[in-house]
C-alpha cells in the first residue's frame, strides 16, 4: 500500500493566484504572524490557500481572492496556468502540496478596490502591487524563481519542486507554452 492510501502522507490541494493589472502583479507579504504560526512568514507570495471539501480550484480562487483582496470575481475569471507539486512540503505534518496556479486580469475599478497595504481581518499579510520586473527581487520561496517568470509571461507551467527546509533540492518544471 502506498503512503497516501495508508494515511502516512497527505496530499493537500491548494491554489496560488497571480492577479495582474497592466504591468503589476498582486502579491501578499506574509508579515502579520510569526514563523511559529505561519510556514510562509516573511516571504512574498501570490494569494491563495487550501481548497475546501467539494471545491474546484476556480471556486477556491474566487473564495481566497475575496478573503484576501476583498474583491469578488466570478470563478471563470481565473485562468488555470498550471499545476505544481511540492512533495513533503511540510514534513512535520507529512504533507505533500498539489497547487493549481491561476491568474486573472483586473479591470481598473477592480484594481482600485483591492485592499492594499493593510490586511483584512485575520489575513496573513499585507497586499502590494509589484512591478512584474521586480518580482524576483522579493523574498520569495526559492522555488518560485523557477516557475514565476513563466507565469508572468503567461505560459503554462507543470512540475514538481522538492524542498529540504527552505532550500530546493530538485526541480522538474515543464513550460507548457503560451496561453
Amino acid at each position: 500500500m502506498n503512503a497516501f492510501e495508508s494515511g502516512a502522507r497527505k496530499a493537500v490541494p491548494a491554489v496560488l493566484i497571480y492577479a495582474r493589472a497592466g504591468e503589476k502583479i498582486l502579491m501578499i507579504h506574509r508579515n502579520t504572524r510569526g514563523a511559529e504560526v505561519d510556514h510562509h512568514s516573511g516571504r512574498w507570495n501570490g494569494l491563495g490557500g487550501k481548497l475546501e471539501a467539494d471545491e474546484s480550484p476556480r471556486q477556491a480562487a474566487m473564495r481566497e481572492f475575496l478573503e484576501e483582496a476583498g474583491v469578488q470575481l466570478a470563478p471563470e475569471r481565473f485562468e488555470i496556468m498550471g499545476v505544481l507539486q511540492f512533495p513533503n512540503f511540510k514534513p512535520q505534518k507529512n504533507e505533500d502540496w498539489i497547487v493549481w496556479v491561476l491568474d486573472c486580469e483586473l479591470s481598473p475599478s477592480e484594481y482600485t478596490r483591492v485592499k492594499i497595504g493593510g490586511p483584512l481581518a485575520g489575513a496573513e499579510g499585507t497586499l502590494h502591487w509589484v512591478d512584474r520586473d521586480l518580482l524576483l527581487e522579493l523574498n520569495l520561496w526559492v522555488g518560485d524563481k523557477h516557475f514565476l517568470p513563466l507565469i508572468v509571461e503567461r505560459r503554462r507551467v507543470f512540475g514538481t519542486l522538492w524542498y529540504e527546509g527552505a532550500e530546493v533540492r530538485s526541480v522538474d518544471i515543464m513550460d507548457g507554452g503560451r496561453v
